[in-house]
């Protein structure tokens, strides 16, 4: 396993008014990296503004590029798991557009993965920032703290089912891992990532920490899905729905196969 083997999904799944301020941030983020992957995917719905957009800039990354149309499920699931089925590389990494990697995370990959053949996961660790850039916490260290884990380092099922604060975006993952567990859900609302991570684990995938920093992610950044759910009064949720996504990723996790669910309130 090395980052040639990878490939970046890059979902676009809602453009809001300023996706000019932050997407070419996202895409600097890749030229920057000291060890690039193989390839770049990126996934939206059927909009030539994109295919637009890129050629202005003349491949700005220094790799491969290719951008996909999906026209089906087009929520942020929908086009990580298309995005994951049409990439032809061993492993497979997200990027959210307004996100960056850190430089020297494919670096760091590079040096982890050989030691750790048995890992199907490998989670970076991630500084959470507001809109601003003002720095607001990290995701995924817990794990290298004494007494967390079962295992130092590594995310297991028993701790999901304590803690809920893990971050996907980022991650390097195996795609035949991820396809025989059944992709993300888009049926688990605002709790898809950690109902993933709980039917990964329950499904013993091996998912590891490595403890340096690889990710930036913005956290509540206006107008995107988790502000509108937070922020948006027309869907501002209720203590008894965010109580109800919670619950829900408890009971789905058990299934692989993405089913129904809708909270009734």
């Amino acid at each position: 396993m090395n980052s040639k083997d990878i490939t970046i999904i890059l979902p676009i799944h809602d453009v809001s008014d300023d996706f000019n301020n932050w997407f070419p941030k996202s895409l600097k983020s890749l030229e920057l990296s000291v060890v690039k992957p193989g390839k770049l995917l990126i996934v939206c719905a059927d909009d030539n503004s994109i295919k637009e957009y890129m050629d202005k800039l003349e491949n700005p990354t220094g790799i491969e590029t290719e951008i996909i149309y999906n026209d089906k499920d087009t929520s942020y699931c929908g086009q990580i798991n298309f995005g994951v089925s049409h990439s032809t590389t061993d492993l497979f990494s997200i990027l959210e557009y307004d996100d960056e990697y850190s430089n020297i995370w494919f670096k760091q990959f590079d040096m982890y993965a050989p030691h750790y053949d048995d890992v199907d996961i490998f989670l970076p660790l991630v500084v959470d920032t507001d809109q601003l850039g003002q720095f607001l916490g990290f995701t995924n260290e817990a794990l290298w703290a004494m007494g967390f884990s079962e295992d130092i380092g590594y995310l297991d099922n028993n701790t999901l089912l304590k803690y809920q604060n893990f971050q996907v975006s980022g991650m390097i993952m195996k795609k035949e891992k991820f396809e025989s567990i059944g992709g993300l859900k888009s049926s688990v609302k605002l709790t898809f990532n950690y109902e993933f991570l709980l039917r990964a684990t329950y499904n013993d995938t091996t998912v590891m920490t490595i403890p340096k920093i690889g990710y930036k992610h913005v956290n509540q950044r206006d107008k995107s899905l988790f502000w509108n759910y937070k922020f948006n009064e027309s869907l501002k949720l209720s203590q008894d729905e965010a109580k109800f996504w919670v619950e829900t990723a408890k009971k789905e996790y058990f299934f692989t196969k993405d089913r129904e669910v809708q909270f009734e309130g």
